[in-house]
């Protein structure tokens, strides 16, 4: 019994052991699983997001291919004003970690330097008399070895422009240059007749383009950009000004991207996978390159001619700036558009000038034909827009008609002077001329300005009180005046309003408003306003694109003529007006054509001195015109002496590119009672 109890006893003692060994089992297995449940929601709720962000910066990362940007034609379509042109770069992807460790140089960067050792050996071979050279240093500094300016991923420029056996070379070597690629970029060039630069426009570097609205707006917006093709790099060329930037995003395509596959040290690995790039759409300008460089070289030479020889006594040696627009009567196509002096556009092409180059360009890289420059008259140069003189004597006429002031046959005695205000202010003709009895379009071509002060400025006082102003206001802007012309070209000016500062009584500002002291405009604005003479009242918009194309010449868009505003007079006023736009003009001897003008002199202040500006405004011809042309010489004095010989230039131009009426009707015809300015 004794053996059996004992037994018993072991046998219980043996299934308490074991059910304490399995208790503690199963409580150790519990915080084994708990532990391992609690890492695996850290893990997924704690650093799931982070582990996420870091697997999709580190395994894929996106290299943009630049696009080819689109080509600007002349009107044409023959002559390239700006084109990119394609060029082998080469480039170098560091699948290996050079950069210094805590400090120390990395043991294999003599694997580095000796790879740019022999790069720099076939440059210098191979290399053109044109290359620039480059040096081993210069090429090590390009490779970025410590990651100073780009990732590791990201392939390093070494030099750009290769020449053929340069590229032959690497190409069939490629084994033994580990990471070089020849890629095919784009370089923009100008035209280096300099066609219409202040039209075309310039590029620069995105990155310091970003002061512009337009692309500190896109700097936000590529945050929010999913497709890298649409997102704008850094170092990617960017149109600032004229065309380039109006239409940047014609131009500018579409980058394309290189996806990189990396590992956690941010180096490449296997083979990139790639999104080519879309090229640009083409612009198809309305700038004719004949007229163009035809009005430019007239400029110029109008401008040489008037420091040599006396006009009204006195040479004009400070007029060296000058400014003219054709545009087309029907269509507002600009068929010129020059502001001289200019410059090669070419320039600009590494993204940035230096300060010399910049002080050389200040006052001549914008364009004076939609601008005013300088802001100011501190430095004593002339402004881009100036008072309009006689030019605005056909619109005075045609307010005083719509007013009712006067008709066509009444009749004004002119003195040579007239008086106004309290204290009795005096004004003469140009000269002190005293010219009598006037119609309207007589006032027209002799320029009377008694005739405008009592006839109209005083008139619009007498009917209109202190709202004389507004009324004239309305009526400018009705004409362009004042407002933006609609052009395609950024960053217009709208003109100086003189006769709304209060600083002079309403009378004296509507006197001297109506001869043209009291408003300065643009040229493109005084060309729009000729067009409006020339049409009847039809306010165009001025362009300078006619039509976008793809790469292979389909037509995406053709640009119609656009009629702004019309206003409304009675044919009699128009008829009026446009007989009496026939002032002489003797750089017109010999014109084929019947033509309307107008001639001007104003007087500004420059530096605290009084200078006198050269006007003209014409279309021709006088019967179903086709071309309106504005022309302005800063400090060139009378109009009809020193812009009216520049409009007998584009005139006789565009005759000869297009013709200014059909060859069968062509024939000379008289001038209408020509007489002195």
């Amino acid at each position: 019994m004794d053996s059996e109890d004992h037994n018993k006893k072991e046998e219980i003692s043996e299934k308490r052991r074991l059910i304490y060994r399995m208790n503690v089992f199963f409580f150790a297995s519990f915080i084994i699983f708990a532990v391992i449940i609690l890492r695996l929601a850290h893990v997924q709720f704690v650093l799931g997001p982070e582990l996420s962000k870091l697997e999709e910066n580190n395994l894929t990362k996106v290299v943009p291919l630049s696009s080819v940007r689109g080509t600007i034609y002349d009107a044409t379509g023959e002559v390239k004003l700006a084109y990119s042109k394609p060029i082998q770069t080469l480039y170098l992807t560091l699948y290996k970690n050079y950069a210094d460790v805590k400090n120390k140089p990395n043991p294999d960067v003599d694997e580095a330097k000796d790879l740019a050792k022999r790069i720099h050996s076939v440059l210098e071979k191979y290399k053109t008399k044109d290359s620039i050279s480059i040096s081993i240093d210069e090429i090590i500094e390009a490779m970025d070895l410590n990651y100073q300016k780009m990732n590791g991923y990201t392939p390093r420029l070494i030099k750009s422009d290769l020449s053929d056996k340069e590229v032959a070379y690497f190409l069939q070597h490629k084994d033994e240059f580990k990471g070089i690629q020849i890629v095919e970029e784009s370089v923009r060039y100008y035209d280096t007749d300099t066609v219409a630069v202040q039209a075309i426009g310039y590029m620069r570097k995105f990155k310091s383009s970003k002061t512009l609205k337009k692309y500190k707006e896109i700097d936000e917006e590529n945050k929010q950009k999913i497709d890298p093709g649409l997102k704008y790099v850094e170092n990617e060329f960017v149109g600032v000004d004229g065309l380039e930037l109006q239409y940047q995003d014609i131009l500018r395509g579409k980058n394309g991207y290189s996806s990189v596959n990396v590992n956690l040290r941010n180096l490449p690995e296997g083979v990139p996978g790639s999104s080519p790039p879309k090229k640009g759409y083409d612009l198809f300008t309305t700038i004719n390159k004949k007229i163009q460089l035809k009005t430019e070289q007239a400029i110029t030479d109008q401008l040489k001619w008037l420091h040599g020889n006396p006009v009204s006594g006195k040479l004009h040696p400070n007029a060296k700036t000058g400014f003219a627009v054709a545009m087309e009567v029907e269509t507002g196509k600009i068929v010129a558009m020059a502001s001289l002096p200019d410059y090669d556009t070419n320039i600009w092409r590494t993204g940035s000038i230096t300060e010399d180059q910049y002080d050389d360009l200040k006052y001549i890289y914008q364009n004076g034909t939609i601008r005013a420059f300088p802001q100011d008259n501190s430095n004593k140069r002339a402004e881009s827009v100036v008072l309009l003189g006689s030019t605005i004597k056909p619109l005075s006429v045609l307010i005083g008609f719509k007013e009712g002031f006067f008709n066509a046959n009444t009749y004004y005695s002119d003195k040579g002077y007239t008086t106004f205000g309290g204290d009795n202010r005096k004004v003469q003709n140009a000269g002190g001329h005293v010219y009598g009895v006037l119609r309207p379009r007589d006032a027209i071509r002799q320029s009377s300005n008694p005739f405008m002060i009592d006839e109209i400025g005083k008139k619009l006082y007498q009917k209109y009180s202190n709202k004389g102003i507004d009324v004239w206001d309305t009526y400018m802007k009705q004409f362009g005046l004042g407002v933006s012309t609609g052009v395609d070209l950024p960053n217009e000016y709208l003109g100086y309003r003189e006769y709304m500062n209060d600083q002079e009584s309403s009378l004296t500002r509507l006197a001297y408003a109506s001869f043209g002291q009291q408003g300065k405009y643009t040229t493109l604005q005084l060309a729009q306003y000729a067009t409006m003479l020339a049409n009847r009242g039809e306010r165009m918009e001025p362009h300078l694109v006619s039509e976008i194309r793809d790469s292979k010449g389909n037509v995406i868009e053709r640009v119609q003529p656009k009629v702004l505003d019309q206003v409304k007079f009675k044919d009699e006023y128009w008829d009026e007006v446009q007989r009496g736009m026939s002032t002489e003009v003797s750089s017109f001897n010999g014109f084929a054509y019947d033509f309307a003008r107008k001639t001007g002199t104003s007087t500004q202040l420059i530096g605290g001195k009084a200078v006198d500006n050269g006007v003209f405004i014409a279309f021709a011809p006088r019967e179903n015109p086709k071309l309106a042309v504005a022309v302005v010489i800063p400090e060139g004095g009378f109009g009809s002496t020193s812009a009216a010989p520049i409009a007998r230039v584009i005139f006789d131009e565009y005759d000869q590119e297009y013709g200014l009426v059909p060859k069968k009707d062509v024939k000379k015809t008289a001038n209408d009672d020509l007489k002195s300015e």
